[in-house]
């Protein structure tokens, strides 16, 4: 078990580090996630308490990236994931209106050229809008309901060659 903990500390080190290298390098760089854990099915929860111990998992694995802009829509649930990192970089969460991702997408990339952008949305919207983001359709099903580990890189290079690394946490 020590030996599983311990590969799985350098692990998360070693994509830390690997990430932030990356993110450094020039381009515009998309940081998008799903709102964690919320305590019921209501329209506006809060987080759960597993919810709020997967925001401090996230804060924590993107310390290193130095963050431009933070996103979510206007949910307590998007809000509450995005505000550890709002926080620490000193930045106010802007709103963005999850119903037409090509726009929103488009006004994104002119703004924060060269720059680093966390995007907190939901189990449907964050594939739409990283399918904007690509240019192309990358993700063809939403998020499961019951699934809150995705994390998103969307990079953007002056060139505008696109990739995206998926990674869960």
């Amino acid at each position: 078990m020590k030996t599983i903990c311990s590969l799985l500390l350098i692990l998360s080190f070693t994509v830390s580090e690997s990430i932030s290298q990356h993110l450094n390098s020039g381009t515009t760089t998309f940081v998008m996630v799903r709102h964690a854990e919320k305590v019921d099915d209501s329209h506006n929860p809060e987080l759960s308490g597993e919810g709020y111990e997967r925001v401090a998992r996230l804060n924590n694995m993107l310390e290193k990236i130095e963050f431009d802009a933070v996103y979510s829509t206007p949910l307590i649930r998007t809000m509450e994931t995005a505000r550890p990192i709002s926080e620490r970089h000193q930045l106010t969460i802007q709103e963005y209106d999850h119903r037409n991702p090509e726009d929103v997408v488009e006004g994104w990339i002119q703004k924060h050229r060269g720059q680093h952008v966390l995007v907190s949305g939901h189990s449907n919207s964050t594939p739409t809008f990283a399918n904007a983001l690509m240019g192309e359709e990358y993700f063809i099903n939403k998020f499961d309901e019951s699934d809150y580990g995705n994390l998103l890189i969307i990079t953007i290079a002056e060139n505008d060659v696109r990739n995206i690394l998926h990674l869960r946490f």
